[in-house]
């Protein structure tokens, strides 16, 4: 069966940027640097995107060009010992778009929410307790019952990234992603050159890009900075390999990755400079510190933001169009991670995409609402926790450290890539992927390791840590090797 393309270059760097580009950097990115000192999460964020996220994305994409296919059928024709490692980035994806699907779904409804401000006077009091209505068990495993009022938005998301994966990636992913990205990026400026003006908003911006050097020695910064990277990048989960195996054969890859990486991280700073805008105005407005405007780090977009709109001319017109380019942001990453998975169960099984489509789509939609009850908010910070910051990081270094020293195909891959771009890239590349990238992943999965088993995440029972952190990511494994022993359908391309 002949591999889909793009249908133009623009396509394909949208549809990238608009993975890259999402809730991850509007939700994630500012949350991180809320938690993680600010400025002082700002030096390692710029480190891991020149020595691990440049040349990483520089690889996948390579991997996926030249080898077309998903992530499992990349590896597999590296070696078939490798195909358990694209299974686990495949099933890494999949439990990421079952919790991310919620936050869109957040979105969904605070787009409606903002045609009348209805959020009330205190964001913050209306985000956690009369719209998710948590619990007052701190537990993860307290659900509670069905919000449907999170519910219905969760199966409108799941409805669009259907539409698009099921129609392909010509018809429905290139189509939206030209839609949908430049109205995001117009958005966010607008509201961004917006609050600057707000009376304490330098105090905020001041605690964003001021560097505290003390917390560079703390290795939970630096874990949180790759980890963001990593994820926003959407690398080392099967998603950039998926895109760029629909590259046609002579593709810029050299540039295409350097564009998504420095739009991705731009664009995360301004989120940055727009949501620490408004936290310095509410904390000058309520006279407490920056730290304690937000109840939690997870929901900080969804105080923030309504508290920003609230500040707007015309409030009524630019809070639903806020809202809409977040909803945008949230949806064009999770198509991303659909098609990831989509195209491996294509490979492997031989579906057509219709049927993979279906199948996952509505089996996603059904875990996901796991995340759509009372104890919603506290499930998805513990399965994000161990996913990003251990499945999620060790996957990169299995993948970086099979590439560079075990199957040692950087220097072939190396050649490949500039053989079809406008630039080249030199040798660096291969030392920064093999020692930079590979050692201090090393230290930062090893750290992780130590503190996830000698300390309990966020004060959660012992239960929690074991169900839905160790629990999950035995599981994964398990489902991992148990996928890659089947027959596979995998036709056969030139290796790297």
């Amino acid at each position: 069966m002949k591999r889909e393309q793009w249908a133009t270059r623009t396509g394909f760097i949208l549809a990238a940027v608009g993975s890259a580009i999402g809730l991850g950097n509007i939700w994630r990115f500012p949350y991180m640097a809320y938690e993680n000192g600010g400025g002082a999460f700002l030096i390692p964020y710029f480190f891991a995107m020149l020595t691990a996220g440049i040349p990483f994305i520089i690889m996948e994409f390579g991997l996926g060009q030249k080898l077309r296919g998903s992530a499992p059928a990349v590896f597999s024709r590296i070696s078939p010992k490798l195909e358990i490692l694209g299974w686990f980035q495949v099933l890494i994806a999949a439990v990421i778009a079952v919790y991310y699907v919620a936050v869109i779904g957040w979105a969904i409804s605070y787009l409606g929410f903002s045609f009348t401000q209805s959020w009330g006077p205190d964001a913050n009091a209306f985000f956690f307790g009369e719209y998710l209505n948590l619990g007052d068990d701190n537990s993860p495993s307290a659900l509670g019952s069905l919000q449907w009022h999170i519910v219905v938005p969760v199966i409108i998301a799941w409805a669009v990234s259907f539409y698009a994966t099921f129609t392909g990636v010509k018809g429905g992913i290139e189509r939206l992603s030209k839609v949908m990205m430049p109205l995001l990026f117009v958005m966010v400026l607008i509201l961004t050159i917006r609050v600057v003006m707000l009376p304490g908003a330098a105090e905020g911006l001041n605690w964003l890009f001021k560097p505290d050097f003390s917390a560079l020695t703390d290795p939970k910064v630096w874990s949180a900075a790759y980890g963001q990277i990593f994820f926003s990048l959407s690398v080392g989960f099967a998603i950039m390999i998926a895109y760029s195996s629909y590259l046609p054969e002579k593709s810029d890859i050299n540039n295409n990755a350097m564009m998504t990486v420095f739009i991705n991280c731009g664009f995360s700073l301004l989120a940055g400079v727009l949501i620490f805008s408004v936290l310095g105005y509410m904390a000058q407005q309520k006279g407490v510190a920056l730290t304690e405007v937000v109840s939690a780090g997870v929901g900080l977009a969804f105080v923030t933001l309504p508290s920003a709109i609230d500040l707007l001319p015309l409030p009524w017109l630019l809070g639903p169009a806020l809202f809409l380019a977040l909803v945008v942001a949230g949806m064009s990453s999770h198509i991303s991670i659909m098609e990831a998975i989509i195209s491996s169960a294509i490979d492997k099984m031989g579906w057509t995409r219709k049927k993979a489509a279906s199948v996952i789509c509505g089996s996603g939609l059904v875990l996901s609402l796991l995340f759509a009850t009372n104890g919603g908010l506290l499930l998805l910070d513990i399965v994000d926790y161990y996913i990003n910051n251990v499945a999620l990081l060790g996957s990169c270094l299995a993948e970086l450290f099979l590439m560079a020293w075990v199957y040692k195909k950087l220097p072939e891959l190396r050649s490949h890539v500039n053989s079809v771009s406008d630039f080249s890239i030199g040798t660096w590349w291969q030392y920064t992927i093999s020692f930079i990238c590979v050692g201090l992943l090393t230290l930062i999965v090893g750290n992780n390791l130590v503190t996830a088993v000698s300390e309990n995440y966020a004060g959660y029972a012992t239960s929690d840590q074991l169900l839905f952190g160790w629990g999950l990511l035995t599981l994964m494994l398990a489902g991992s090797a148990f996928i890659a022993s089947r027959n596979n359908q995998y036709s056969l391309v030139s290796e790297v």
